[in-house]
Formats: structure tokens, C-alpha cells, sequence
């Protein structure tokens, strides 16, 4: 009888080269990538901003106004009950969602009509949800969005 010696496999110092190679690119990659998470959140407001506009532009264009401060930004999804009362509303509202998306902080997005920078002003206030900061609580306005 003879013994097959069939030895497959990888090697302790194998596996250990590789664990290292990982961890080196672990190391390198990762501080880069945990800093984009702010970067990402603040792009997305600036999109959700921008689409919000566009559905404020659509009420208008069909109701020859803006909605109201008390309206809010629920009256892009279901006729305004309260204030000017629009009279061509669309039926199924103004955004595709069929409800006010939140900040991606998860905060509601804060809309005044008349604004003080047009004529409406619709923010964000960032991450730490209060007026003004800097950096990652950077707020983010329909009026300052490129």
C-alpha cells in the first residue's frame, strides 16, 4: 500500500504576509475614505436642494405663487389646506417621492416664503442641526448652492 503525501495548502507565513499586506492598505486607504462621509452628505443636500427647487418651480409655474412659510414644503406633496388655497394643483403633487425628503442628517429641511434671499429661502442646517458652523456643520442654502 502505498501513501499519497498530498500536502495543499497555504502556510502560516503565508497567511501572515497577506495579513500584513491588508493591514498596510487598511492603513492607507481608510483615513481617506472616513473623511468623505461629511463631503458625501453635504453633496447630497446640495442635490435634495436642488430638487426641491425644481418642484417649487413646478408649483409656481402651475399656481402663480411659491407656497407659504405655513404651507411649508408639504405642499409639494399634498394640497395646501391652509393660506392661498392653489387652484390648478397637480394632481399626485410636485415630487416624484411622494413625501418631503429629510436632510441626510435626518432633519427636515427648513423653507421660508417670503425669504430673505429671494423669494424663497429653503436650508439645511448641516450636521450639527443648528444656524451657522463651519466645515462638516457647514449650513447649506437654496441661495449659496451652485
Amino acid at each position: 500500500m502505498q501513501l499519497i503525501n498530498n500536502k495543499k495548502g497555504f502556510t502560516l507565513i503565508e497567511i501572515m504576509v497577506v495579513i500584513v499586506i491588508l493591514a498596510l492598505l487598511a492603513a492607507l486607504v481608510g483615513p481617506k475614505l472616513m473623511g468623505r462621509t461629511d463631503d458625501a452628505k453635504i453633496t447630497d443636500a446640495q442635490v435634495q436642494i436642488k430638487n426641491i427647487e425644481t418642484a417649487l418651480k413646478l408649483y409656481k409655474l402651475d399656481n402663480g405663487n411659491y407656497p407659504a412659510t405655513e404651507q411649508g414644503l408639504g405642499a409639494l406633496v399634498a394640497k395646501p389646506t391652509v393660506g392661498v388655497i392653489p387652484k390648478s394643483y397637480k394632481d399626485g403633487g410636485y415630487l416624484e417621492s411622494k413625501k418631503v425628503p429629510k436632510d441626510p442628517w435626518g432633519n427636515e429641511y427648513m423653507y421660508v416664503s417670503p425669504g430673505e434671499h429671494g423669494d424663497y429661502d429653503l436650508f439645511s442646517y448641516g450636521s450639527d442641526g443648528a444656524k451657522g458652523g463651519e466645515g462638516k456643520n457647514v449650513d447649506i442654502t437654496s441661495w449659496d448652492t451652485k
